[in-house]
């Protein structure tokens, strides 16, 4: 029988993993773009504070990071929890620390990436804008942003991929991801080689496709560039 029996178990687990991927990514370019908005704003405050995240981010190693907020956060938590009238004690769900805490991580790094995006847009661009009659915000959705995206695209794609892989690192709080299953399925077996290497393709099947998907999502944004410049 194919891997014992364990592919379906294994296959339910990377279910959970595309899942805390995607959730993740939604959360990280979000902080990702609040970031780099604040690190382009005149704001002295708003700059010191982009800095300082992204400096925390590249000083602490992930591992810790997620330590940090499911046992910490769990402390936070039920230290509130009583002056609220609730008395029982809160489990934080792994799932919800691990999007928490790798969004919170690569929101950092795309921090960066939207930053060099922004900065690669034309002044003259968002001047075009303004001057035609649009709003300020007006000119960043359909102007800026636009392009920006365009820019953006190979960083967002190489933090994808880091960002996937990175999603092993939730087995150590509990939660019932790819890794988690495959460890399980190799303590039952005393295989580990073979379910390890389960992983491993599944996580390479993972990077392979996106690896295409945001190929082509580039030559798609590309199109109307490379026309401009016949």
């Amino acid at each position: 029988m194919l891997l014992h029996g364990f592919l379906p178990s294994l296959l339910e687990g990377a279910t959970v993993t595309l899942g805390l991927a995607l959730s993740s990514l939604l959360i990280a370019a979000l902080l990702g773009l609040i970031g780099a908005l604040a690190k382009l704003s005149r704001s002295r405050i708003a700059q010191a504070l982009a800095g300082l995240y992204t400096t925390l981010i590249r000083g602490v190693p992930d591992l810790v990071l997620m330590l940090l907020v499911f046992y910490g956060g769990q402390v936070v938590v039920n230290s509130v929890a009583p002056m609220l009238g609730y008395a029982e004690y809160i489990d934080i769900n792994p799932f919800i620390a691990g999007v928490l805490t790798i969004g919170f991580i690569f929101g950092a790094y795309l921090t960066e990436a939207f930053r060099g995006a922004f900065l690669a847009v034309a002044p003259g661009q968002r001047e075009a804008g303004l001057a035609f009659g649009m709003s300020p915000r007006q000119v960043l959705w359909r102007i800026t942003a636009p392009q920006m995206l365009r820019h953006a695209l190979p960083g967002i794609s190489n933090n994808w991929l880091v960002l996937i892989k990175s999603t092993a690192i939730v087995s150590i709080i509990g939660l019932s991801d790819l890794m988690t299953r495959g460890q399980q399925a190799a303590g039952t077996t005393r295989e580990p080689f073979s379910f390890y290497l389960a992983v491993a393709l599944i996580y390479l099947a993972f990077t392979t496709v996106s690896e295409l998907a945001f190929a082509w999502a580039q030559r798609r944004l590309a199109i109307g560039v490379r026309e401009g410049k016949l």
